[in-house]
């Protein structure tokens, strides 16, 4: 699924996706309020407010005002029956959701892997939960496309995985492979690069131009950019591979590779190993490690945390980002670190591009990647409402 192209400005379809972008990113707004942020008259508010209600992607209500004179303005609300799937697969589970126009999440699934998930098994297992979702929770809803966020390099144009390491895929069609098997369209993104532009609108990014977003799972260390208020994706879709970058650590005692990249010394199974279990979900981890007592897992917790902190200044002196946002095993270092990444970002970067940033956990929690990903599902439907219903 390439990236749809937006109709031209001042034009009706134009129009109409701006008042449904307005409703899906921000949610209900009167008609009222979606006249003085468009600039539009009531009449045309009206006109496609009605389309957008034909079409199925949103609802109208009069909203209950006790004591009111007047009719109060209808309010406008994306549909929570229209919906995208989303899906992130990992090396220890994959995790499947069925996300609302509305941006509520309607029913999710973790299913554990015992092992390696495979390309095709992953389409098939898409395509068995659709199964089962439509004759239930998903009973009346209109499903437009799926989602995947992968932790590896995709290949923007077409959706192919050119390299999983952790899941030792290798150009992979992985777009093809789920829409033969669902019938439906799909797009596949890098998650880091999916859970920057959830970030960025709706949780620790929001209102902010210059973003860099890490994000730490199973796979090892992913990142997305943000810059100038816009996402940066490289010349093939492979922008923000921070993982691969090597860390500056000058006491030796810290390394544990010889002369590894930032995701081999900063890793979410050495955290599992340093609290005593095999696997675990990134709240369960988080929980583990923070209840600890044992000297271990303090002492590396903080080992990640001062490597993480070289890494970041080296990320703050080349972006100048406002603000770094870290999700998954590594807001748990950010959470019980904090002040300490701080401080040592603030002594190896330059002062001037430190002046202002702030270091914060991901808004989104364990939805930060799911919502991405249906974000990217519903990219060409939010661009050109009036070709879809």
């Amino acid at each position: 699924m390439p990236s749809p192209s937006s109709p031209a400005p001042g034009t009706r379809p134009h129009n109409l996706a701006r008042v449904l972008r307005l409703v899906h990113e921000e949610g209900s707004q009167s008609r009222a309020a979606l006249t003085e942020t468009t600039g539009l008259n009531r009449s045309t508010i009206a006109d496609l407010v009605g389309e957008l209600i034909r079409r199925g992607l949103v609802t109208e209500e009069i909203p209950e005002t006790p004591g009111r004179v007047g009719r109060p303005s209808p309010v406008v609300t994306a549909s929570a029956e229209v919906v995208a799937i989303a899906v992130n697969p990992e090396v220890d589970a994959v995790e499947i959701a069925a996300i609302g126009l509305d941006r509520s999440i309607r029913v999710r699934e973790r299913i554990v892997c015992d092992e390696l998930p495979d390309p095709r098994g992953v389409a098939e297992l898409i395509a068995a939960t659709l199964s089962r979702w439509t004759g239930g929770p998903l009973a009346d809803a209109t499903i437009v496309a799926v989602g995947i966020a992968v932790p590896g390099l995709v290949r923007a144009s077409d959706g192919v995985v050119r390299n999983a390491p952790h899941l030792e895929w290798r150009d992979v069609p992985l777009a093809d492979l789920v829409s033969s098997s669902t019938g439906l369209p799909t797009a596949v993104g890098n998650d880091a690069s999916l859970g920057v532009i959830a970030e960025h609108r709706y949780g620790a990014g929001a209102g902010i131009d210059d973003v860099v977003y890490l994000n730490g799972g199973a796979s090892g260390i992913g990142g997305g950019l943000i810059i100038g208020g816009s996402p940066v994706a490289g010349a093939g879709g492979y922008a923000g591979e921070f993982g691969q970058n090597r860390p500056r650590i000058t006491d030796d005692a810290d390394r544990r590779t010889a002369d590894g990249v930032l995701e081999a010394e900063v890793s979410r199974r050495l955290l599992l190993d340093a609290v005593g279990i095999e696997a675990a979900d990134d709240e369960a981890l988080a929980a583990e490690v923070a209840s600890s007592q044992a000297p271990e897992v303090a002492g590396e917790v903080s080992r990640q945390g001062r490597v993480l902190a070289s890494a970041l200044a080296n990320i703050v002196n080349v972006l100048n980002p406002a603000v770094i946002v870290l999700g998954g095993f590594l807001a748990t270092l950010g959470e019980l670190r904090g002040e300490e990444i701080a401080d040592a970002v603030g002594v190896l970067a330059m002062r001037e591009s430190v002046d202002g940033l702030s270091i914060r956990s991901a808004a989104l929690g364990a939805d930060r990647l799911l919502i991405g990903a249906a974000e990217l599902a519903f990219a060409d439907l939010v661009a050109n409402p009036g070709e879809h219903g």
